[in-house]
């Protein structure tokens, strides 16, 4: 058998053990709202679940926080359904403190390095160290972060631990909404910060690589039930299964690291 084909199969028999775990039932609709981090591993894991269950996931993408019209968190507040909530782990918890994620529903899923990344073609500055990261910084004209997680590790943390957030002030900025490979690409900043999975799936960029240990800020990604889903447990379903070792392939492909559903919470 294919190392493919043997992925393959494993992914079938990873859904069909969460169809018998959750038992037979009618189709059901499940909503899904989701940060970009875990995007590309979700958008290659869902068909097979729909496939295998019967079931049709709807989804709404949008950041963990952040007071954008799409943020996770406003459209919640605004009164959109929701089944399920894929975020950044210490915004739903967040969530879940004010009664929008239904208690003991989160599972942590995958972690998640930060990377860099420039232009396609441009020369790949060195990341090797702190002090390259730093010489990297001050000499780029213009530098773009997202406005989740990593993002508010880059300006509020890391600028500081480097001792340059004052000249960061003039020449960094936050991208509301936009993935900041987007804003690279199209050569509005030098290099972009962001989570390495979510700057894997923009064309017209490469990614220089992970920040160094000394530097890097690992996000988790968790997965809960809303607080007034409709289909609870076809949600819990496809949360079981987004944790399953059948998913693992997805998630390591799209450049995060997979959580052992054994150290959930």
């Amino acid at each position: 058998m294919t190392s493919m084909s043997a992925k393959i199969r494993n992914l079938a028999l990873g859904v069909l053990s969460v169809v018998w775990l959750t038992g037979p039932s009618s189709a059901a609709e499940v909503r899904v709202m989701i940060s970009g981090g875990l995007t590309a591993a979700y958008k290659a894991l869902v068909p097979e679940f729909e496939k295998a269950t019967g079931n049709k996931v709807l989804t709404e993408y949008g950041p963990s926080m952040g007071t954008t019209a799409n943020a996770i968190p406003v459209r919640l507040e605004r009164g959109e359904p929701a089944d399920v909530l894929i975020m950044v782990g210490y915004a739903l918890s967040d969530l879940a403190s004010k009664g929008k994620v239904v208690a003991g529903s989160q599972i942590d899923l995958t972690r998640s390095p930060i990377g860099v990344a420039v232009k396609a073609g441009a020369p790949k500055p060195d990341i090797s160290s702190v002090e390259a990261v730093k010489r990297t910084l001050l000499a780029a004209k213009t530098i773009a972060y997202s406005d989740s997680a990593s993002g508010v590790y880059v300006s509020t943390e890391m600028f500081e631990k480097l001792g340059i957030a004052d000249v960061m002030k003039d020449k960094a900025r936050k991208i509301p909404a936009t993935p900041v490979g987007e804003i690279v690409a199209h050569g509005e900043a030098e290099i972009g910060f962001q989570q390495i999975s979510e700057l894997k799936p923009v064309r017209g960029i490469d990614i220089v690589g992970p920040l160094p240990n000394e530097l890097q800020k690992i996000t988790i990604f968790s997965a809960g039930i809303a607080t007034g889903s409709k289909e609870p447990e076809a949600g819990r379903a496809l949360i079981k299964f987004l944790a399953s070792p059948a998913a693992r392939d997805a998630i390591i492909a799209s450049g995060m690291e997979p959580i052992p559903s054994g150290d959930a919470k």
